[in-house]
């Protein structure tokens, strides 16, 4: 059966994604079915039908950009090499797929490049730059160098400082601020605030933010009070569940970042609808 859920979705064209107002974005790519960050995570994502896909970006010691998630390789690479102190050389005597399933076994850390040759005409790169903003420069020289279509570029940071720089340096790509939310246990309290939000973003000149897909908080309510205060447009991360998924959808969310394209693409297609969200 999901096998034919990633034939369908390899049949539907673009429209598609416009007809329900998302783009479906594979988190580190397809990562559910193939390891994180990893080439054959990217390829997956668009076997799957994605829009888009998500990466993590740290920098070198010899001061190149590198797709992964954590500061060192321990969790997918078996070894504690920290990556700002090592060398593209070093980190690549390590593998980074086998911890998933043996058939991945041998997949390198890939270099930003080499994701970046991976994107298709008309899809969405999603950059998440890990770092504060000495990411930034190095970027500038790769997308030079690249010459990709910008417009195909989205940036996203949960530094505030990192936003700011991306803004200064590289106008002519949107970024987007990340943030999570920590609920107090004693009083309940949501933070960060929705008012602290619509600072934040004020102040970075975000042109929206990515929010972590919490019902509790990312209400109507929520969203529209952010949109009087400026909001453009806002994405969603990590939604793996089809009624999530159709809930943010009703919200607007321009992106559903997942783990898992192929299943959230084929239930927003299908369901007739997004969820009602419940009143404030």
């Amino acid at each position: 059966m999901y096998r034919n859920l990633i034939l369908l979705c390899m049949t539907l064209n673009m429209s598609a994604s416009v007809s329900f107002g998302q783009k479906i974005v594979g988190h580190r790519g397809a990562s559910f079915d193939a390891p994180e960050n990893t080439l054959a995570a990217f390829r997956e994502a668009w076997a799957q039908g994605a829009d888009g896909v998500e990466g993590d970006f740290y920098v070198t010691k010899d001061n190149q950009i590198v797709c992964i998630h954590d500061s060192d390789a321990k969790r997918t690479g078996g070894t504690k090499l920290v990556v700002k102190d090592s060398t593209l050389a070093e980190l690549r005597e390590l593998e980074y797929g086998g911890w998933k399933s043996p058939k991945f076994h041998g997949e390198p850390i890939p270099t930003f490049a080499e994701v970046m040759a991976l994107i298709p005409k008309g899809k969405l790169f999603v950059i998440e730059l890990k770092t504060g903003p000495e990411i930034i420069p190095l970027l500038k020289t790769e997308l030079d160098r690249l010459k990709p279509d910008r417009s195909q570029l989205l940036i996203i940071a949960f530094k505030a400082e990192t936003v700011m720089e991306s803004k200064r340096v590289l106008p002519d790509i949107r970024v987007h601020w990340l943030t999570g939310y920590k609920q107090n246990k004693i009083t309940g309290q949501w933070t960060p605030t929705v008012e602290e939000v619509a600072k934040t973003l004020k102040a970075t000149s975000a042109d929206g933010f990515g929010t972590q897909g919490n019902r509790a908080i990312v209400t109507p309510k929520f969203i529209e009070t952010l949109r009087q205060r400026g909001l453009k447009e806002f994405h969603v991360w990590t939604v793996d569940d089809p009624e999530d998924a159709r809930y943010f959808q009703s919200l607007g969310a321009i992106g559903i970042t997942t783990n898992k394209p192929a299943v959230i693409r084929e239930s927003l297609l299908t369901t007739g609808g997004p969820v009602k969200p419940a009143r404030d």
